[in-house]
């Protein structure tokens, strides 16, 4: 085990620390030369043992020049280390200079730091990729001696991932003596992990270190008062509570898992804030100031509570918060852990967090997470093989530098483990990309951005190629955003474009914690004011929604085919997992259950599947075109994380041959094709690899110009050549993140000769959530039936017609009824939840109603 020098040793006494283990161990790893993965719970001290040995090396061999890079995921956290590390050096008198390199940085600042470096660089991948792109990248970074991967579990298998793997071979290849230091919460793939950060691809390169656990986290499940809903999933019936949480602790953070719900949670809490409690908003659509100042006013502990969605999820060290409280499941154990670690981040003691479910599903889920937690199991997906899109824009970049040769090239592509299995012929597909845009493309002027030399060297096309490539850098491709303009004041932040179409002038909605009132549509912009009449509705955000996991999936599942299991749940829900098993079946752990029975006029559908809202959209087009060949006259289908539910004109009654694999096979391609889902994708893809370009001259392009562009060019290919690379990205990326086809597979072959299909007369109670759901879909050319009409219908069915049943189905009616009118605020539906009486639970009959 390392020592630690005695400035630093006297430094950490003052303090009142000791060293950690894992501190010492990865110092002794930097005395070896080695580099090392270090894997922590949150609270560890990962932070501070990453930057450790360069602080004692910079203070025993002075120098000047720039010694480590730290790159985090996020600015904030950039910035929030830069500020932890000032204290330890400046309590030390170390010679260190620390600054940061974000694309918030000012030009005079970024011009600084090329001429004289700092000696330690805080970044992020984004801007690595542009300081590599830039000729004098090799004096810059030829005399590196380190690297610190900041939260490498939340970018291995991501798109920004791949892009930071590949700067770091090119990182490796400026400085050959370069030594890098990752540093991860617990996670389920460790040997994974440990060779996305070596410099080989291979994980024996680098040394693993593993943090000691720290105290348990303290966790429970509080549920609204009065009625437990059916569906939805803002939680908002239980804001009183989580107000007298907050009341009670110190600081809080309330996270939850969208940015609509972040706005409607914000707002019920400060409906309820008669002490007037400091109680901020944060989420990823506010203006970069406005979070900076939240951050800031935590950070100085001038908040009680914040409302945040995973823009909080990682590292920025709020000592001070005591108190976390999951609204909404989690659907994921690793990602409540992350979440749960922000309370007392501190390793000796316990973390503590209180999770709010916000429908019946959702009290399962939690109960999942909590028993996963206890029992030490964690989940999440190995890193995937990287993306041919973000290659082509590396290639691009590292011609912006310099001309390279494809051969060497390629050796120092697949030493960076998302691409260590590339083959030539993909690494020679993705070159033409960049060069030429391939062989249907090369004929356009435009794409012409590469060009080879006598030697077979790569150059790019010239000054302007170059700055157009440097404009363009980056993998996250945003929904067409419109800023909000508050009259005579500030920008307030950015809505989907979708959403302000639907818009009309005094129209009023939510945004930025505060009730806005629509004026006009500006060129790049809305003009808003502040107050108006009227109900306010919630901007909402496309892709927002976090799929459950496959491994808390297998929990619910397990959990709900065991009886035995149910003790720790709710009586509520206790009770409507017995309805169940006496009105139909409940959902085996490793089989399929499908319901169908009659309501309205038509025939549904329900299957548990428990593969998450992704797997089950993809799901539901599939079977829903092969009801629509077997005659049954298919109308739509919804998928939540739990189930998928179809509806149609005739009875399903070969379910089976509904949920065959080989669903996988022509029919998969043939809805793929038809479908928008590759196309959507096609266009991300393209825009990633600069075959579409964001930016010209400096200004962004209109989306709607993109999206023309994107359509044109897919169809050429199809057309011309369907096996272009980016056709062969395309699919394998709308396979692997749109549809989820890997989980409908596993789906399917644990279903096979499973499935148990219960013929109903009427709906049971665990479909009843599903027929009250968000998000429905309708088959083209089906009947469109309103919503109000759906629920109608389901009043005094999936019991014997009791009066407690009737009640319980009219806040089913109501919960439709707020999803049919996205104008209506979800509080007064909440309100009138917590004051009504529901005896449902308590009351329904136990007899079983007779089956079909």
């Amino acid at each position: 085990m390392g020592t630690l020098p005695e400035r630093f040793a006297r430094w950490f006494a003052t303090r009142g620390w000791t060293p950690r283990p894992h501190q010492l161990a990865l110092l002794e790893a930097a005395r070896a030369g080695r580099s090392a993965l270090l894997i922590a719970p949150t609270g560890g001290g990962k932070t501070l043992a990453g930057f450790l040995p360069s602080l004692v090396e910079l203070s025993e061999q002075p120098r000047e020049g720039l010694h480590t890079l730290y790159v985090s995921p996020l600015k904030a956290l950039a910035v929030d280390i830069a500020r932890n590390l000032a204290a330890p050096v400046e309590e030390m008198a170390l010679p260190v200079r620390i600054e940061t390199r974000t694309g918030d940085t000012p030009a005079n600042r970024r011009a600084r730091q090329r001429a004289r470096p700092p000696h330690l660089l805080l970044t992020t991948p984004e801007s690595l990729a542009l300081l590599l792109s830039l000729p004098d990248a090799g004096a810059m970074f030829g005399g590196l001696s380190a690297v610190v991967l900041d939260e490498v579990h939340a970018l291995a298998g991501t798109k920004r991932g791949d892009q930071l793997a590949l700067c770091l071979a090119r990182l490796q290849a400026l400085a050959p003596r370069l030594r890098r230091v990752g540093l991860s919460a617990t996670v389920a793939h460790p040997e994974a992990l440990r060779a996305w950060c070596s410099a080989t691809a291979d994980p024996r390169d680098i040394a693993l270190i593993e943090g000691t656990g720290g105290a348990e986290p303290m966790l429970e499940t509080i549920l609204p008062e009065g009625h437990l809903p059916w569906g939805g999933h803002m939680g908002l019936a239980s804001a009183p509570e989580i107000y007298r949480r907050i009341e009670a602790a110190r600081v809080t953070i309330v996270f939850v898992n969208t940015r609509a719900q972040a706005e409607l949670m914000f707002q019920a809490l400060w409906r309820l804030n008669e002490a007037n409690l400091p109680i901020a908003l944060h989420h990823g659509s506010l203006t970069v100031e406005q979070r900076r100042k939240v951050e800031a006013a935590m950070a100085a502990g001038r908040l009680r509570a914040v409302v945040a969605t995973a823009a909080l999820d990682l590292g920025i060290d709020w000592g001070d918060v005591d108190q976390v409280i999951q609204v909404g499941a989690p659907k994921g154990v690793s990602r409540l852990l992350q979440r749960v670690g922000r309370a007392n981040h501190r390793m000796e003691e316990p973390s503590r967090a209180v999770l709010v479910p916000a429908n019946r599903f959702e009290v399962i889920e939690c109960r999942a997470a909590v028993e996963a937690i206890a029992a030490g199991e964690l989940d999440g997906e190995p890193p995937r093989p990287g993306g041919l899109d973000v290659l082509a824009q590396h290639l691009l970049a590292m011609a912006c530098h310099a001309p390279f040769h494809p051969d060497a090239m390629y050796e120092e592509v697949r030493r960076a483990a998302p691409y260590s299995a590339l083959s030539r012929r993909d690494f020679d597909d993705t070159l033409r990309l960049a060069e030429n845009g391939g062989y249907a493309l090369s004929g356009y002027e435009r794409f012409r951005k590469l060009f080879r030399d006598s030697e077979g060297r790569m150059h790019i096309a010239g000054k302007a190629a170059a700055r157009q490539v440097r404009m363009n850098l980056g993998t996250i491709v945003e929904t067409p955003l419109i800023q909000v303009k508050l009259r005579g004041g500030p920008v307030l932040g950015e809505v989907e474009e979708w959403f302000v179409s639907t818009l009309e002038p005094g129209d009023c909605f939510l945004f930025a914690g505060q009730v806005l009132r629509y004026e006009r549509l500006e060129p790049t912009r809305i003009l808003v004011s502040r107050g108006g009449e009227g109900d306010p509705r919630v901007p909402t955000y496309a892709g927002s929604r976090m799929p459950l996991t496959t491994h808390l999936a297998a929990r619910v599942r397990a959990i709900l085919a065991e009886p035995a299991r149910w003790g720790g749940l709710p009586e509520p829900v206790r009770e409507w997992l017995r309805l169940q098993a006496l009105r139909s079946a409940l959902p085996e752990a490793e089989g399929l259950l499908v319901e169908t029975f009659p309501r309205g006029g038509r025939w549904f559908l329900i299957a548990y599947c428990f593969e998450g809202r992704l797997a089950h959209q993809s799901l539901g087009m599939l079977v829903t075109k092969r009801m629509e060949r077997a005659g049954y006259g298919p109308l739509g289908y919804l998928g939540t994380d739990y189930v998928l539910a179809c509806w149609s004109a005739f009875e399903p009654t070969d379910v089976a041959a509904l949920f065959d694999e080989d669903m996988l096979g022509e029919d998969l391609e043939e809805w793929m094709a038809e479908s928008s889902v590759l196309r959507r994708s096609f266009r991300n893809i393209a825009v990633v690899a600069q075959i579409i370009e964001r930016s010209r001259g400096g200004e962004a392009k209109a989306a709607r110009s993109m999206t023309v562009n994107a359509d044109l060019i897919y169809d050429v290919l199809r057309r011309h050549e369907p096996d272009h690379v980016l056709l062969r990205a395309t699919r394998a990326e709308a396979a692997q993140g749109l549809t989820d086809i890997a989980r409908i597979g596993a789906l399917l072959r644990r279903a096979r000769g499973r499935i148990r299909h219960m013929r109903l007369s009427r709906v049971s109670p665990l479909a009843v959530p599903a027929l009250v759901e968000e998000g429905r879909e309708w088959v083209p050319g089906g009947a469109r039936d309103a919503l109000l009409a759906e629920a109608a219908a389901l009043g005094a069915v999936a019991t014997d017609g009791t009066e407690a049943f009737d009640e319980a189905l009219e806040e089913a009616l109501e919960g439709v009824r707020i999803h049919a009118r996205m104008d209506r605020p979800r509080h007064k539906v909440a309100e009138a939840r917590r004051q009504r009486r529901s005896r449902f639970i308590r009351n329904a009959p136990r007899a079983a109603s007779p089956r079909a």
